[in-house]
């Protein structure tokens, strides 16, 4: 697998042009994936709110699907939310390189990546292309950050072992490889966290990925990539905490 990242112009909060930022894309092959920072989607879709004009926990509040008030965290030094049936501090919102604003995520994650997929699929005369809308996230008992896919278009992000044998002829029940979010991961590592100015990677060579032209439905719900909370192996953690319900960005 190949993950060549690319440098841009500056992108400026609070809105600017997400279509003229892509055109720093020259060249795009059938079988891409291309990554695009949440960040630069949302500042396309003018997702920014001045600091100052709401208090962070407020906002965070507003946006989250469920969050767990600040005094309950380590050292009062972050807010943990559910959004979009992902775990991730403070609903994604960030101040990193925004330029004294807040920078949320897109509205719609989803519908976000199929524009871009049809942006880019149209550009380039492509019939095979994913697209990925990442953004980072610590994993629990290790320092540091992971990237993710808060979305993704135009393939199926589960490998499916289940049903297959393992080399010793023990069948597979369970195993899938979260497609998605590995690419997204190798698209972070990259791009990078900090001055790197590379908001967008193009990912080829990938093993196992298979395109489709569609949004990805499950025929079953063991199929689906996302798992209700319920049925999650941690939800006797994510179940044990007094969780508030937040606005779900429906301010």
């Amino acid at each position: 697998m190949k993950v060549q990242a690319i440098t841009t112009r500056k992108f400026l909060p609070p809105k600017d042009n997400l279509w003229d930022l892509l055109s720093a894309i020259k060249t795009l092959k059938e079988r891409s994936v291309v990554a695009v920072t949440s960040k630069v989607v949302a500042i396309g879709e003018e997702r920014c709110i001045p600091i100052g004009s709401i208090a962070k926990d407020e906002l965070i509040a507003q946006e989250s699907d469920k969050y767990l008030p600040r005094e309950l965290s380590l050292n009062k030094w972050t807010i943990y939310t559910i959004k979009n049936n992902l775990l991730v501090a403070t609903a994604g919102i960030d101040e990193s390189n925004a330029d004294g604003y807040y920078i949320l995520w897109p509205k719609n994650p989803a519908f976000s990546a199929r524009k871009i997929w049809q942006f880019l699929r149209k550009k380039f005369q492509l019939k095979n292309l994913g697209v990925i809308i990442t953004d980072s996230r610590v994993t629990p008992l290790r320092r540091g950050v992971l990237g993710m896919a808060i979305s993704y278009f135009g393939f199926k992000p589960l490998k499916d072992y289940r049903g297959m044998v393992d080399l010793f002829g023990r069948r597979f029940e369970m195993e899938t490889t979260d497609i998605a979010d590995c690419l997204a991961t190798a698209a972070v590592l990259e791009m990078g966290e900090g001055v790197e100015q590379q908001p967008l990677a193009i990912i080829t060579d990938i093993p196992y990925i298979e395109f489709i032209d569609k949004e990805f439905k499950p025929k079953t719900s063991d199929d689906s990539f996302e798992i209700p909370e319920k049925e999650d192996l941690f939800y006797p953690f994510l179940s044990a905490v007094p969780w508030k319900k937040g606005g779900g960005g429906n301010r």
